[in-house]
């Protein structure tokens, strides 16, 4: 099989988000891979030790994003690629998703997994729309995942329920939490990974001009939220109070 696994870099979840100017402050600031796009790297090698092939994990960044990659490739990925995008003067999901596309359209994957949704934006949008332009099918928020020949039989969250559905190969998924366990890059795996090849590509290689579809108007912290105020007496005197607070404080009543 020829597994494709879409990386993304993110802000480290213990980070504090700083703003100055209007922009993110990004000095000094730890990044991770995106956690969803853990589950996506896990099972793209449970698949591929199960039916054969090669993982090829790809992202968009700069070189520092090397160190996101390496990571992938010392949890068992096969092969990493980086597209520079630092001539990209601003990008949006549509970007990124037709920059993945002109990359991956002669490459004939099998199977392509992503994150359901970036832990920065959130928006769960490059995964669908990729498929798009590639013309194959995708399957958003998945739990589980069997493959049998050229068909799959997936697994996917639907608001605290399940839905299963059959597709033919290649498809895009997006994984979710629950898909599996993503492992921690052991040392041989590690050591590893410092010879496995990380292809390095321009936006010029790939012979494509795109334009943001995003206009970005403002970026701002929302307003923090006042204490709260712990009640005290009896069951009747705190009811009391509530009532008393929420007619004249809260002017709910």
């Amino acid at each position: 099989m020829n597994i494709f696994v879409l990386l993304k870099r993110t802000f480290d979840t213990e980070e504090k988000i700083v703003i100055k100017n209007g922009a993110i402050q990004d000095d000094a600031v730890e990044y991770i891979i995106n956690p969803y796009d853990e589950y996506a790297i896990e099972e793209a090698i449970l698949q591929r030790d199960q039916h054969g092939g090669k993982v090829t994990v790809v992202t968009l960044g700069d070189e520092e994003t090397n160190k996101q990659l390496r990571t992938a490739l010392a949890m068992g990925a096969d092969e990493a690629v980086l597209i520079n995008d630092e001539d990209l003067d601003e990008g949006d999901a549509w970007t990124t998703a037709n920059i993945l596309a002109s990359y991956l359209k002669d490459k004939e994957p099998s199977l392509i997994l992503a994150g359901n949704m970036a832990i920065d934006g959130g928006s769960g949008q490059v995964g669908p729309l990729l498929a798009e332009l590639l013309n194959i099918s995708a399957i958003t928020s998945i739990t589980n995942l069997k493959i049998d020949g050229t068909k799959a039989k997936i697994e996917r969250d639907v608001e605290g329920d399940k839905e299963i559905v059959e597709v033919a190969l290649p498809v895009l998924v997006t994984c979710q939490q629950g898909l599996n366990e993503p492992r921690y890059p052991s040392l041989p795996g590690i050591m590893k990974a410092k010879k496995k090849p990380i292809e390095e590509l321009e936006l010029d290689d790939l012979d494509i001009e795109v334009e943001s579809h995003v206009e970005t108007l403002d970026v701002f912290l929302p307003e923090a939220k006042p204490a709260g105020r712990i009640l005290a007496g009896e069951i009747p005197q705190q009811v009391e109070e509530l009532v008393n607070l929420l007619r004249t404080e809260a002017k709910v009543l």
